[in-house]
């Protein structure tokens, strides 16, 4: 798919929430399933297994699919046409996200492609957000919630993951009173999904990410209606914040329309 110009800010929420729902909801089932595909085969249950396997192979190819779409799209359309330092980041996040969402269910080298792409995705992100957005702006912060669900769930790394959080969430707080009426209520929806990210992932007490899951983590999604985030929570979040599951992504992310769970 090419697009014409650069798109406006309602163009670009309409386009990543379109896009967050279908592919939240196949991956909502793929958590479902494969949680399934691990008890019944403690069980020993190998015809069930079987049939489970299978289904969670077909979401596999579907979600592969939908996230290639979105890709091709910004690597051959959005960003190179990207001008504003906000849609740079947008975009660049949105990168980093959907080859997160590949690397989730991914194996082997493939996972180790997807992870490296996300992280560069989101590096770039970080670097233009550094320099070109205020520590408030809700597309800065819901790409630091997402980095961090990123560094927590992909790379196993719960340290790097709070400290990113942490110093997000501190960098804002710093700058709350010059937060914009139009923003706050943006912003400070995904300053709570840092915080609550952070206070599960430290009240895991040195558990292993994937044992510590099961608070899920939240991470930012667009918001239907909202401006410039997409982002951790999924129900009320804005276009550009967070995209973790619950507290997702099995941590809270940001929703395409509404508090993820």
């Amino acid at each position: 798919m090419m697009l014409g110009g650069e798109l406006t800010v309602d163009e670009r929420n309409l386009l990543s929430v379109a896009y967050k729902n279908v592919v939240g909801t196949r991956r909502a089932s793929w958590r479902i399933i494969s949680s399934i595909e691990q008890k019944e085969d403690s069980k020993g249950s190998e015809k069930h297994v079987a049939i489970i396997s299978e289904y969670r192979q077909k979401i596999e190819t579907e979600l592969e699919r939908v996230c290639q779409d979105v890709l091709d799209v910004l690597d051959q359309s959005l960003i190179p046409k990207a001008e504003s330092g906000e849609s740079k980041v947008f975009y660049h996040k949105m990168k980093g996200d959907y080859h997160r969402y590949l690397a989730e269910f991914a194996s082997g080298n493939k996972r180790k492609v997807a992870a490296t792409a996300a992280h560069e995705a989101y590096k770039n992100a970080t670097d233009v957000a550094q320099t070109e957005l205020t520590p408030t702006h809700p597309i800065r912060l819901g790409l630091a919630l997402n980095f961090s669900v990123f560094y927590y769930e992909i790379l196993n790394s719960p340290d790097r993951a709070c400290h990113l959080a942490k110093q997000a969430f501190d960098d804002a707080i710093a700058e709350l009173d010059s937060l914009s009426e139009e923003s706050y209520r943006d912003s400070t929806l995904i300053m709570q999904l840092l915080r609550d990210n952070l206070t599960l992932w430290t009240s895991s007490d040195g558990a292993e990410p994937e044992a510590a899951q099961s608070g899920e983590a939240k991470d930012d999604k667009p918001a239907e209606g909202a401006e410039g985030t997409e982002g951790g929570a999924e129900a009320a979040a804005p276009a550009a914040a967070a995209d973790a599951p619950a507290a997702e992504e099995p941590k809270k992310e940001e929703a395409a329309a509404g508090p993820s769970s």
